[in-house]
C-alpha cells in the first residue's frame, strides 16, 4: 500500500509524540488537583479535585507547536515586509492592496481562529493574526513567479473579547512536497504586529484530506494538486509529520457555497514556543504546481 492509499484516515489513528506529551500534562494537572478539597458547584452538586481537574484541561487546548515560516513569509524577516504596509490589516485578503492590484481565484473559504492565551488562561483578547498562503496555482504572493506584483491572501486581524479572529480568503492549493496549509503568527497586540517584529508564535494550519479532495476536485483551476495531493500524505509531510493533532483544522461547507475552516489555538508564552523537529532534505521544488521560481536566500519552501 502506497503513501497516498494510507490516508487520512490511516494518519489519523497514529498516535503523535505531540499527543502523547499532552496527555502527559494532563496527567500531571490531575495528579497536583488531588491534593485539593472537593467543592460544590453552584447547583450544590459536590465535585471532586479529579472531576475538576477533568472539566479544565477538555476545555484547555494543547498549545499550538512553533513551525518553520517558510521562505515566503512576508513579514520582513526574508524579503518583503507587508506588515508595516498601510491596509494589511483586514478580513477579506482574496485582493491585493496598497500599490498592488489583483484577485485570488478559488474556491471561497472562510477562516476562524479561535485563541487561547495558555499563559494568562483567558481568551486571546487583542492578540493579532497574521495569515499567509498560497494561492489556487500554489504561489505565494510577493515572491512567486506569476505573483510577484501581488500581496493578495496575507492580513491581520485582531481577536475580539472571545479571542477570535475570521478571514474571508480562497481555498489554499497542494503544492509539490507539502501537504495543504495556512501560515500564521500570533502577535500580542495589533501595535507589535504591523512593526513587523516578535512574533508570539509562528505556526501552520493543516487541512483535513476529505475537504482538500473535493476542493480540488471541483475547481479545473487546482488541477496540479490532485496530482501533488497523491504524493504526500500529513504522517509523511516536512512539518506535520512529527505530529498534528494541535494544527488540524476542522472543515465543513461544499466547493459550491464555500468552505469553511476552524480551529481552536493554544498560545503559550512565547520562551516555551520552541522550534520543532521538522524539516525538508533538498532544494526547493519549482514548477509541476510547486511554489516555482527561485526563492530568496532561506530554507526550503514549506
Amino acid at each position: 500500500m502506497g503513501e497516498h492509499d494510507l490516508g487520512l484516515g490511516h494518519d489519523l489513528r497514529v498516535m503523535s509524540r505531540r499527543r502523547a506529551l499532552s496527555f502527559l500534562g494532563v496527567a500531571g494537572v490531575a495528579a497536583a488537583a488531588a491534593g485539593c478539597a472537593a467543592s460544590t458547584d453552584s447547583s450544590g452538586t459536590s465535585t471532586s479535585p479529579a472531576d475538576s481537574a477533568t472539566s479544565a484541561s477538555a476545555e484547555t487546548p494543547a498549545a499550538a507547536p512553533q513551525e518553520t515560516a517558510g521562505p515566503y513569509p512576508g513579514d520582513g524577516s526574508n524579503g518583503p515586509n507587508v506588515l508595516i504596509e498601510s491596509g494589511v490589516v483586514r478580513s477579506d485578503i482574496t485582493t491585493s492592496f496598497g500599490t498592488y492590484s489583483g484577485t485570488a481565484q478559488g474556491v471561497p473559504m472562510t477562516l476562524t481562529l479561535n485563541l487561547r492565551d495558555l499563559a494568562q488562561n483567558a481568551a486571546g483578547t487583542g492578540m493579532a493574526v497574521y495569515v499567509w498562503h498560497c494561492d489556487r496555482e500554489g504561489r505565494y504572493s510577493l515572491y512567486t513567479e506569476g505573483a510577484t506584483e501581488q500581496n493578495y491572501l496575507r492580513g491581520v486581524q485582531v481577536a475580539d473579547d472571545d479571542g477570535t479572529v475570521r478571514f474571508t480568503s480562497i481555498f489554499p492549493a497542494c503544492y509539490a512536497g507539502r501537504w495543504p496549509h495556512i501560515h500564521f503568527e500570533v502577535y500580542d497586540s495589533l501595535a507589535t504586529a504591523v512593526a513587523g517584529d516578535n512574533a508570539r508564535l509562528t505556526s501552520q494550519i493543516a487541512l483535513p484530506q476529505d475537504a482538500c479532495t473535493a476542493v480540488f476536485d471541483a475547481d479545473s483551476g487546482y488541477v496540479n494538486s490532485t496530482r501533488n495531493l497523491s504524493g504526500v500524505t500529513l504522517a509523511s509531510d516536512g512539518v506535520f509529520g512529527d505530529g498534528w493533532d494541535a494544527e488540524l483544522a476542522t472543515v465543513t461547507g461544499t466547493p459550491t457555497i464555500g468552505m469553511s475552516v476552524s480551529l481552536t489555538l493554544g498560545v503559550a508564552a512565547k520562551s516555551q514556543n520552541t522550534q520543532s523537529d521538522n524539516g525538508f532534505p533538498g532544494s526547493p521544488p519549482s514548477g509541476n504546481g510547486a511554489p516555482g521560481g527561485p526563492p530568496p536566500a532561506g530554507p526550503a519552501p514549506r
